[in-house]
């Protein structure tokens, strides 16, 4: 193991951590602003930001955006088991086989699903794919709850008849806003595959050598 110092062991998660709580409390706050704004030009009470981190229109905004990024992960760590791109440094090779492809063997540093077998190992040879999709569906689920919770709000304020959750999944607002996010989830991971094949970024593990064949596939 690397004697190097924790920061430089875990720069990569640290600074995409970081950058995830600036953005997030970024979007909370100017989220915050632009409700209060819409609750003033209708004459409601403003909210104070505590109190607008519990509202449906944040909790929207947030998990729609979650649960895409999520659907996204599950299905690229799904479906890059059995597809291939010829060129990408993001697919398996066309036919060789590859490490990941091995059967896992126990061994003493070898995770404990691996050393118990059985179906923990089946689980665990699948955890990461599994992980992604209860994400989606639990982010998912908070979506539809934030989204139906903003809109009986919006027709409270209007003096229209609040809507059940099911009712509200039969609107079209919640599917634009799914199917928004969705889409420009999987052009960003169609762009990665295909941009990989002719693309390069020296020093990157997400790219080919720099001297690599445009047709060659995987890294």
């Amino acid at each position: 193991m690397t004697k190097a110092g924790f920061l430089y062991r875990n720069g990569l998660s640290l600074v995409f951590l970081t950058l995830f709580v600036i953005t997030l409390f970024a979007q909370a706050f100017t989220g915050w602003k632009e409700h209060n704004q819409e609750l003033q030009d209708e004459h409601v009470q403003e909210l104070a930001f505590g109190s607008y981190l519990t509202t449906g229109h944040f909790i929207s905004s947030t998990f729609e955006n979650f649960q895409s990024e999520f659907l996204q992960m599950a299905l690229y760590v799904l479906l890059t088991v059995g597809l291939r791109q010829q060129g990408s440094a993001e697919s398996k090779s066309l036919d060789e086989a590859e490490e990941v492809d091995r059967e896992p063997k126990p061994s003493k540093d070898a995770p404990g699903p691996v050393k118990k077998g059985g179906w923990l190992l089946k689980l665990y040879s699948n955890s990461l794919s599994i992980t992604f999709f209860l994400l989606f569906f639990i982010s998912w689920g908070f979506h539809l709850y934030g989204s139906w919770v903003d809109h009986n709000v919006e027709q409270q304020i209007k003096g229209k008849a609040a809507m059940s959750v099911l009712a509200y999944l039969g609107e079209p607002n919640f599917w634009f806003e799914t199917f928004q996010n969705w889409q420009s989830e999987f052009l960003s991971v169609l762009s990665i595959v295909v941009l990989t094949i002719f693309l390069r970024q020296k020093g990157s593990p997400e790219s080919k050598p720099v001297d690599a064949p445009h047709m060659q596939t995987g890294n």
